[in-house]
Formats: C-alpha cells, sequence, structure tokens
C-alpha cells in the first residue's frame, strides 16, 4: 500500500516505535487527507479529459450537420436543374409547334389569301347575306393570324427564360456539388483529428482513472475499512445497481404508459453553443449496447444510415414532433413501424461522426430536416428527466 500511495505523490509520515497514539492518530488523519486531495484532483483531471471528449464530438456533429446541409443543398440544385431542364423542353415542343403554324399561315396566305382574293370572294356572293357572312370569316382568319403571330412571340420569350433559368440551375447545382464535396472533405479530415485527440484523451483518462481508483481504494482504507478494494467494489456495485433499478422504473413507468428516458446514461453536452458551435441535440454518453427506448408513442419515419449520424432512427410522435437517435450501434425496428412507449427501438453505438460511444437525441417540430428544438422542454412537458445538467 505504500508503494501504492507514493506513486500516486502521496507520503506516509514515518514515526518511532515508541510514537505515542495521538501522534499515529495525527499521522493517520494526515495521511488520509493527502489521499482525498489526490483523489479529488484526480476527479477533476478525469473531468477535463471527458470535456475534451465531448467538445471532440460536439465539433465532429458540427461538422457533419454542415456536411448535411450541403447535400440537402444540392439535392435541392439538382431538382431543380430538372425541373428548369423539363421547362425548357416543353418551352421549346411548344414554340416548334408555334413555328409550324406560323409557316402554314404563311403559305396559306402566299397561295391565294391575298388582297385581289379577298375582293374577289367578297364579290363573288350571292347576296349581302353571303358577303357579310364571307366578310366576317375573312376578318376572324385575320384575328387568329394576329393572335397565333403574338403567342408566338410569348412562346420565344417564355423559352429564353427557360435557357436562362436552366443555366442558372445547372451553375447553382454545380455549384453546390462542389461545396457538398469540400465541406464532406473538410468533415472528415476533423473527424480524423478528433479521433486522434480522442485516442489519446481516452488513453490519458484511462490511466487517471486507475488512479483514482488507487486514491479511494487508499482513502477508504485510512477512514477504517479493513479491505479497501472490497469496499470500493462494493461502491461501484451499489451505482450499478442504481443504474439497474432506474431501468426497473423506466420500464415500469412505460408499462404503465407514461413517457420514459431515451436511455440511461450521463449527460455530456447539451443543446445550443458549445465550443463557438451550434450543438442541436443531447448528447448521453453510455456503453456500446445500451438499449434505447421510444420516449412515447409514434411511428418510425427512417431506420439505418443516416449522413453524420452513421446509424440513425427517426420517430415521429402524436403531436407531428420528430425525435431523432444517432450514432446508434444496432436498430430494431423499420419504417412505417408503429412503436409503444418504451418500446427499444436501438441501442448505444459510436458510429458516424463521433468520438466516443453515446446517444445524440434531438427534436424536430418543423418536419424531418427543420427546427430542431431544445430536447429539454420536450422531455420535461412529457415528465422525463435526464438527471439534471441541462
Amino acid at each position: 500500500m505504500l508503494a501504492a500511495v507514493t506513486s500516486l505523490g502521496i507520503s506516509f509520515s514515518t514515526t518511532s516505535a515508541v510514537a505515542a497514539p495521538g501522534d499515529e492518530v495525527v499521522t493517520a488523519r494526515s495521511d488520509r487527507d493527502a489521499a482525498a486531495a489526490e483523489v479529488r484532483r484526480l476527479e477533476q483531471l478525469v473531468t477535463q479529459a471527458e470535456d475534451e471528449l465531448s467538445r471532440f464530438t460536439v465539433e465532429a456533429e458540427a461538422a457533419a450537420d454542415t456536411s448535411r446541409r450541403a447535400q440537402e443543398e444540392l439535392a435541392a440544385a439538382q431538382g431543380q436543374a430538372l425541373a428548369a431542364e423539363a421547362d425548357l423542353r416543353t418551352a421549346t415542343a411548344a414554340v416548334d409547334q408555334a413555328r409550324a403554324g406560323i409557316a402554314r399561315l404563311g403559305r396559306e396566305s402566299y397561295m391565294g389569301s391575298d388582297a385581289f382574293d379577298t375582293a374577289a370572294a367578297l364579290l363573288d356572293s350571292d347576296g349581302p347575306g353571303e358577303f357579310l357572312q364571307r366578310a366576317s370569316t375573312l376578318e376572324l382568319l385575320a384575328v387568329e393570324r394576329v393572335d397565333e403571330l403574338t403567342e408566338f412571340r410569348a412562346l420565344e420569350q417564355e423559352k429564353a427564360q427557360a435557357e436562362r433559368a436552366a443555366q442558372a440551375a445547372v451553375s447553382e447545382r454545380d455549384r453546390a456539388a462542389g461545396s457538398a464535396a469540400e465541406l464532406e472533405a473538410a468533415a472528415q479530415a476533423r473527424l480524423v483529428e478528433a479521433k486522434e485527440s480522442y485516442d489519446d484523451v481516452t488513453s490519458e483518462r484511462a490511466a487517471l482513472q486507475g488512479q483514482l481508483q488507487q486514491a479511494e481504494i487508499l482513502l477508504l482504507e485510512l477512514e477504517g475499512a479493513a479491505d479497501g478494494r472490497a469496499a470500493w467494489a462494493e461502491a461501484v456495485n451499489a451505482e450499478n445497481a442504481e443504474r439497474d433499478a432506474l431501468a426497473a422504473a423506466n420500464a415500469t413507468e412505460a408499462a404503465s404508459g407514461r413517457a420514459v428516458p431515451p436511455t440511461t446514461g450521463r449527460v455530456t453536452s447539451c443543446y445550443g453553443s458549445r465550443w463557438g458551435t451550434m450543438h442541436y441535440g443531447v448528447d448521453i454518453a453510455a456503453p456500446i449496447g445500451t438499449p434505447i427506448y421510444a420516449p412515447e408513442a409514434g411511428r418510425v419515419l427512417q431506420a439505418g444510415p443516416a449522413s453524420g449520424f452513421g446509424l440513425a432512427v427517426y420517430v415521429q410522435h402524436p403531436d407531428g414532433s420528430i425525435t431523432v437517435y444517432g450514432h446508434i450501434n444496432d436498430y430494431f425496428v423499420q419504417a412505417g413501424q408503429q412503436l409503444t412507449v418504451g418500446q427499444q427501438i436501438a441501442e448505444v453505438g459510436n458510429t458516424g461522426q463521433s468520438t466516443g460511444p453515446h446517444l445524440h437525441f434531438e427534436v424536430r417540430t418543423g418536419g424531418l430536416n427543420a427546427n430542431r428544438s431544445n430536447p429539454m422542454p420536450w422531455l420535461v412537458t412529457r415528465g422525463v428527466s435526464l438527471g439534471g445538467g441541462c
């Protein structure tokens, strides 16, 4: 034990064999206080390491979100380009048809609809009634020619506008494609960088947690525990039992029809501006494989691969709101499936733009890809708590 304490920077005060009982108590208290201080120091270092992990995850998610928006913009630009091309084809066909009509009228005019033939047709009438009827017919024919010529000019203008729109749409599509590719490359580069930093911090955190465990065991023995390691293991088991009890309570809530938390774990990042970027959800850290539940009844909109999220599930609830579950390890539902409250839909993972196992939970109230609001009020109104922190 002395070696373990020394490795932590804590040293016992040496006392002679004839040290007074009071001196031994003072020494024990001093050693206990030193161990407690070391525990607090290590806890702070572990917390800092976890904060770094959270920052990497939020930054990676932000890069992925930017890339997703660029892909959506590209899809919209591609749709506009296709629509513009269709409009151009329609306008071109209309102009071609009108041009054929104008050519027909020209041929008719050239073949005998000149002024002489018109006068002859009128004079050849059998009577006043037929004269008026022929005059009326010839006048309507003239009006028809004027209308067709006017329509032809209008169609030519529409075609010119359609050509300009098609060119602009193609340019926008190409710009969006370039932007999407650039942002995707930036997101991937940031993810690589973040994961490298994540690996470093993870190693550091593991070492710190080992030191923290030793310091806590020492402190328990200094405080009177006969077997510090056994006492530490008992405390860990108590924490696990508390988590299991919480999961059981959630199952009971679900059985009664009341809303439940999406998963059990520790909130590491809240909704809002974090580290200079916008975080559109709540991150809940938990081991890979931790169950993810539907907080309330709903219908699965999508389940499977999702840009940035790796794998994700989207669920729409009776009020129209949509909940999103990102970075999952696996999912157990499919699009169109009806869900009951508390039904397991997935399990926590580390897929996509993620630097550690966690659930990214979002709420959207303006459609599948719009108006991503703070998930906490949505949960609170349903009586669900994530244990504070946001």
